[in-house]
């Protein structure tokens, strides 16, 4: 109560000492107005800036002549009529134009210097706020002295206490009498044992001091916090922040372009984009395909003249399944599809019915098929569906059981009670074989179509389409770039086609040329084939040599076997991960007989025979040349010994676990694989010592020059004893 009091008599000390300073500066004021009252109107309704201010103004253009006069006049007219109504209006006018430009530059330098947005206005906002919390929170609240229980005692003997509080029933507050100066501290306390205690003891004290009941100190029991139950609760209001954080920012979020985020029952909606509108992506964006855009294009003519097909009775097959290997032009296809068709597409990836929560993927299925009823006539393309699309009863786990319902509920949206009319169900995958059956059965999957690699026409289309937006030299004819080109990248994918485009776009840029050239894109296929140069890692004089005289012994060996591959380009510079490379002209057979599989060995194993001394370089030649043979052996029964059989190969990465042939099998195997690689290496090695001399002709030049292309080989080796295919030799020339 006394601490009360004293802040009150101090509130009214402060409140007249502020009135008694308020009067005095109106007095001075007063007084000393009408001293400087005449100065100051004419300072104020200077045109002039203020002493100290002159950097802040622009400076202005003085007149000459008539004009000056005439505006030095109408000023001083102005300035002596804002005197005299100064003057009448006794010294109590508004300031003049120069005040109002002082505040004028000194605000725009501030909004310069201190730009304020909104957020700043809340950080300040929320630092001025915890300031002042802080602030009354320390100024404002009780302070208290621990003392012990015989200094209680004694103030109580000398009347000091007025009355006493028990909180919490842990400690004790002792508030002094009325009348009793305590300015400093506001009360006094001290810790006890138990209640019980504490009364037992205080009324021994107060008996022993003769107090009559009216005289004993009251006793009150309070409850306060102290903190603790706010400890108490922090770890759950930090679970629930985190929870609410994860539900907004993290992938629980909203999946329609953040429509739904901060959701978390938005999790069971699909992930599916909707797409309208694919701008000028059609067929003739698609080339190396033909046979596959042929199959469907029976999509397109259904979603636009469906009447032509159910007149007659027919049915649009639900689905097709895209296979192939990685950047043959699946989601490109689709993409083509549904711009050809003008109808909404609607993407969505294999991954994205997956979660950690249980039932979520068989929920977003439904919303996919619900969203695509609404929309249809439309297209769906489930990228990746072996994700999702896996052989059923493959294991016992948590997520695979996860992953069968997911399967289960999209076989019943395509082709269950509630099947979907209208829909086209497209699926690209790399893995078709590990596909469910029920998934690839007619009525689901109608249309199995298979993306291979393109031969060299469709190479050939595929460049025409990547080179007809950039800026080639006048001298380069399209067609027959994109024939060279085409014969210069066996065994490439659309995707690889369309880097080496971009990546000799990239060197011109780099180079800053005008055009790009035919060594532009020279470049740009040595840096897919090979990979990056690496000419800050040079090689010593020893490597070197071996690696010339290795890439020597594939190059001679390639040249005078008749089923291997003639060789195009051999360089033992470094790049990528590897010393060297060498590109060969592929002749795209789909069959092979054993003779051509042998000279490929032989080929692979002119590298070690040509070596002078036996290096590790020789590894991956050594791998494949086992591979090989064990694929003669074993899967294509073209062993005498073994037999007519065919295994599966338990070198690949999807072998079985055992050997599906028994032990002596599996010794006779090794015996004549190890029979067919000697007789291979003896071959090699005497083609080699036959031509010694040409070996030495080839690995003196890439010594020399690093790099040999075919016409370097036709000079140095004479030409091919062989026939040749004479379109690649047409189109390399």
């Amino acid at each position: 109560m006394w601490s009360f009091r004293n802040r009150a008599r101090a509130v009214r000390t402060w409140r007249q000492n502020f009135f008694a300073v308020s009067a005095t500066l109106r007095c001075k004021g007063a007084s000393g107005r009408q001293v400087h009252q005449h100065s100051l109107a004419r300072l104020l309704g200077s045109n002039r800036p203020l002493k100290g201010f002159e950097k802040l103004f622009p400076k202005r253009k003085e007149g000459t002549g008539s004009r000056t006069s005439a505006e030095n006049k109408r000023n001083r007219e102005q300035d002596s009529l804002r005197t005299k109504r100064r003057e009448g209006n006794d010294g109590r006018g508004e300031r003049g134009g120069g005040g109002e430009n002082e505040r004028s530059q000194w605000r725009k330098r501030f909004k310069k210097d201190f730009p304020l947005d909104e957020r700043t206005v809340q950080n300040f906002a929320f630092a001025a706020a915890g300031m002042t919390a802080a602030f009354l929170y320390f100024h404002f609240r009780e302070t208290g002295v621990q003392i012990s229980w015989k200094d209680f005692v004694l103030y109580l003997s000398k009347g000091l206490v007025g009355h006493v509080a028990v909180v919490n029933k842990q400690y004790v507050k002792v508030f002094p009498a009325d009348g009793v100066n305590s300015s400093e501290v506001d009360y006094l306390w001290f810790n006890i044992g138990s209640v019980a205690s504490f009364e037992h003891k205080l009324e021994m004290v107060q008996e022993e001091m003769g107090l009559d009941s009216t005289q004993k100190v009251p006793v009150l029991y309070t409850s306060e916090s102290d903190g603790t139950m706010v400890l108490s609760v922090l770890p759950t209001l930090l679970l629930a922040g985190f929870l609410l954080f994860a539900t907004r920012q993290g992938p629980m979020a909203g999946a329609h372009g953040g429509s739904l985020k901060g959701n978390p029952f938005s999790m069971k909606a699909s992930k599916a984009k909707i797409i309208k509108d694919f701008g000028n992506v059609c067929f003739r964006d698609v080339a190396g395909c033909e046979e596959a855009k042929l199959e469907i294009l029976e999509f397109v003519n259904f979603l636009k003249n469906p009447n032509q097909y159910w007149d007659l009775g027919a049915k649009i097959p639900k689905g097709a399944l895209l296979s192939g290997s990685p950047g043959t032009g699946k989601t490109l296809l689709a993409k083509a599809t549904a711009g050809e068709a003008d109808v909404p597409f609607i993407t969505v990836n294999g991954s994205e019915f997956q979660e950690v929560f249980a039932g979520v993927g068989p929920a977003r299925i439904r919303d996919l098929f619900a969203t695509a009823r609404k929309m249809a006539p439309c297209i769906v393309f489930i990228d990746e569906i072996d994700a999702v699309g896996r052989k059923r009863g493959s294991g016992s786990f948590g997520w695979q059981s996860e992953q069968e319902n997911t399967l289960n509920q999209l076989l019943v949206e395509m082709d269950g009670f509630n099947s979907s009319t209208n829909i086209v169900v497209l699926a690209g995958t790399n893995r078709a074989d590990v596909l469910d059956p029920a998934l690839m059965r007619p009525g689901r999957f109608d249309r199995h179509i298979h993306l291979g690699l393109p031969d060299i026409k469709g190479r050939a289309s595929i460049f025409k389409v990547h080179l007809r937006p950039l800026k080639l030299e006048p001298c380069l004819n399209l067609e027959a770039l994109s024939r060279k080109l085409a014969a210069q990248t066996p065994g490439f994918t659309g995707a690889e086609i369309a880097n080496v485009c971009n990546e000799a776009a990239l060197r011109a840029a780099r180079h800053v040329s005008q055009c790009i050239s035919a060594e532009h894109f020279k470049q740009a296929v040595e840096r897919v084939i090979g990979g990056l140069d690496k000419n800050t890692q040079p090689l010593q004089l020893l490597e070197k040599t071996t690696v010339a005289y290795h890439r020597a012994g594939h190059a001679v060996a390639g040249w005078f076997l008749e089923h291997a591959e003639p060789l195009l380009k051999v360089s033992i510079a470094p790049r990528g991960r590897g010393l060297g490379y060498a590109q060969h002209l592929s002749k795209e057979l789909h069959l092979l007989n054993q003779d051509q599989l042998f000279d490929r060995m032989c080929v692979m194993l002119g590298g070690r025979v040509a070596e002078r001394r036996v290096s590790t370089g020789s590894r991956d030649d050594l791998r494949k040349v086992t591979q090989t043979a064990y694929e003669q052996v074993v899967q294509f029964g073209m062993n005498k010994a073994v037999g007519h059989v065919s295994f599966d190969l338990h070198l690949q990465q999807n072998a079985v676990t055992e050997k599906p042939y028994s032990e002596s099998a599996a010794q006779l195997i090794d015996q004549e694989v190890r029979s067919l690689v000697d007789v291979a290496f003896q071959r090699t090695l005497q083609l080699v010592v036959d031509k010694k001399e040409m070996v030495e002709k080839v690995a003196k030049h890439l010594l020399e020059k690093e790099i040999l292309d075919r016409t370097d080989m036709v000079e140095l080796l004479g030409p091919r004893p062989f026939q040749e295919n004479g379109l690649y030799e047409e189109l390399c020339e």
